[in-house]
């Protein structure tokens, strides 16, 4: 698999970037405009996403447009709230305060898209309760201008299908499937590498995060293996050490396990959750490899280990629900349970 992004690290200089631009800019003045906003920023899809902020916001507000007293489903109502829509856009006005929130996410975001385009498209598609509404997804690309084709391809194959909506499974599918007919490679980055450094300087190594350990079982003795409670008895001259007992979690080949390998307690945070912490790649890969396909399973079989409380039961599970077909010596399976041990590290 590719190397995964580090979705912190991205965050960080996303701010960093958005704080050195809002220190430039409200240095002289004390509000923003629509047509500022367009210009602000050295990297234009910032821009965009800034005002697709804005969009979000107010699709949210005329949401909570409603009364017992007035029909707002009525046509000549829809049209009169989108024309009041057009004229608020060219009267945009924002204090620091309520602008800085807006430019960071979309500082963020456009790092997203430029440096690790495949988790930007997961976000993108996977729309609300696992599920995408056409019509949301085209306001959504409408602001991209970085690594637009698979998306602009997909929404296509899905309006010549007439699909309004698509389930979470679908969408994946549909996108795995567009990713190979396009061909796609990701742009080239060093342009923008060259527009942020201008603004804040940074490595784009500090994105990625190393791929060099390998999962290793967890050691669990069974309860009918421990040894029963003896009264106190002198301690013999030497005690030979007692043998370490496998989990029923069968093990890695010899091979890797005998390699000299940092740990993952060296090398990983504590995850909060393995849903919220994969990448688009790990989605289809582990779909693909470990699920048969089947992302509503992937999905399921991850909300269910982020329940447990531990490892043990965790690794229990897998083995008893999921694992009986898994390549043992494939990464997926080595990636995903190195997952499953950062959870409950």
């Amino acid at each position: 698999m590719d190397e995964k992004i580090s979705l912190e690290a991205i965050s960080l200089y996303g701010d960093a970037y958005a704080e050195k631009v809002l220190k430039d800019f409200f240095g002289a003045h004390e509000k923003i405009t629509g047509n500022q906003i367009l210009s602000l920023c050295n990297v234009h899809q910032v821009n965009l996403f800034v005002i697709r902020e804005l969009f979000r916001a107010w699709k949210e507000e005329t949401k909570k447009v409603k009364s017992p007293y007035f029909d707002y489903e009525n046509a000549e109502v829809k049209d009169a709230l989108e024309n009041f829509m057009g004229v608020l856009s060219k009267n945009i006005l924002i204090d620091r305060a309520h602008f800085a929130p807006l430019l960071k996410k979309a500082s963020s975001q456009a790092l997203l898209v430029i440096f690790d385009p495949y988790d930007f498209y997961a976000i993108t598609i996977t729309g609300k309760n696992n599920k995408l509404e056409v019509d949301a997804f085209r306001e959504e690309i409408r602001y991209l201008k970085v690594n637009k084709a698979p998306l602009d391809r997909m929404l296509l194959r899905l309006e010549e299908k007439g699909i309004k909506e698509i389930s979470g499974n679908e969408a994946f599918a549909e996108l795995d499937h567009v990713l190979e007919e396009v061909n796609f490679a990701p742009e080239d980055v060093e342009e923008y590498i060259q527009q942020f450094n201008a603004v804040v300087k940074f490595d784009p190594a500090q994105f990625y995060v190393p791929k060099n350990i390998v999962w290793q079982p967890p050691i669990e003795k069974k309860m009918e293996e421990l040894p029963k409670k003896q009264e106190p008895v002198p301690a013999p001259v030497s005690a030979p050490p007692q043998p370490k007992v496998q989990t029923t979690y069968p093990s890695v080949n010899d091979k890797l396990q005998n390699q000299s390998r940092p740990t993952l307690v060296d090398n990983f945070k504590k995850i909060t959750k393995i849903k919220d912490s994969l990448t688009i790649n790990q989605k289809f890969m582990f779909t693909k490899v470990l699920f048969h396909g089947d992302f509503e399973l992937f999905s399921k079989a991850v909300e269910r280990i982020d329940q447990f409380d531990n490892l043990q039961a965790a690794v229990r599970y897998i083995e008893s629900e999921h694992a009986d077909t898994w390549d043992r010596d494939s990464e997926e399976f080595h990636e995903f349970m190195e997952l499953v041990e950062m959870r409950f590290a």
